[in-house]
């Protein structure tokens, strides 16, 4: 059988070779209009407000509004506090995940629906059950604050449970993801070679798992330096304390809209860098 034979080859007009069709170069061709008309208004209705905040933005003054006390008070205490959310929940979380993934327990999916409820609940609303199960006179900190003096509500330990609250879902659900795509063959192999349980997720699966761990990591992060709802709710708006950068947003734009669009550009710049580091770990998936 001759090249021109072969089934989906098209011989070229002069040299009589075989053309291959490019795959996919149909489907560019002729879009439905009902489809890209609605398509180009869903980018221009996600485009135009974030254009809106870089043509209206300081760019002036901007150096003078980022040094400002203020924004440099709120900026440290929401790198401080995210960072420490995260660490949070990378220490609770990471085992939360393992359990989820890899062991059998009656009533998981209850619990997997659990942790992840705090994606879809709404943030005041956790900052209202964070209140009434860490406040003053809530179930766990009446004693908290009977026995060991400790009271969380409007601190700075209260913005980093609160972030943390909000935050630890979106690692825990990049972890198991990780784990259950990965094989359990290697953790078998490395207990048959009389390591325990422990050590093979330790040596084992940290490392085949280190991609996930570092994605949901990033995504917590930024989810926790963006929380607003349970922050407010939960540790209050006290300049200094537990004013986080979307306080001060949200303050400033009452009082300072210059500040404000300053503001806004840092969360805008962080949100980017978090996406431009996960680019290539979601292409990969894909």
């Amino acid at each position: 059988m001759t090249p021109l034979d072969e089934p989906g080859a098209a011989a070229g007009p002069r040299t009589g070779r075989p053309r291959r069709r490019r795959a996919g170069a149909g489907g560019r061709r002729g879009v439905p209009l009902p489809l890209l008309l609605p398509g180009v208004l869903a980018l221009a209705f996600l485009l135009l407000p974030l254009l809106a905040l870089l043509v209206r933005a300081p760019w002036r003054s901007l150096p003078d509004q980022l040094t400002s006390t203020e924004v440099w008070q709120a900026l440290q205490l929401s790198l401080v506090s995210a960072t420490t959310a995260t660490a949070v929940s990378l220490v609770l979380g990471v085992p939360l995940a393992w359990l989820l993934a890899r062991t059998e327990f009656p009533g998981r999916g209850l619990v997997r629906a659990l942790v992840t409820l705090p994606l879809v609940l709404p943030p005041v609303v956790g900052g209202v059950a964070l209140l009434l199960a860490l406040g003053r006179n809530g179930i766990i900190g009446k004693s908290l604050d009977a026995w060991f003096g400790i009271t969380l509500p409007f601190t700075t330990t209260g913005v980093v449970v609160a972030e943390a609250f909000v935050a630890m879902p979106f690692l825990v659900i990049s972890v198991e993801g990780t784990l259950r795509a990965a094989d359990p063959r290697y953790e078998e192999a490395a207990a048959t070679l009389g390591a325990s349980r422990f050590t093979a997720f330790r040596r084992v699966t940290l490392p085949l798992i280190a991609p996930g761990i570092a994605a949901g990591a990033v995504l917590a992060w930024a989810r926790a330096l963006g929380e607003f709802g349970a922050t407010i709710t939960f540790a209050g708006n006290f300049p200094g304390r537990t004013q986080t950068m979307p306080l001060a947003v949200y303050l400033a734009l009452q009082n300072d809209p210059e500040a404000a669009i300053a503001l806004s550009l840092v969360l805008l710049a962080v949100s980017i860098a978090v996406l431009a580091g996960l680019r290539d770990r979601w292409l990969t998936g894909a």
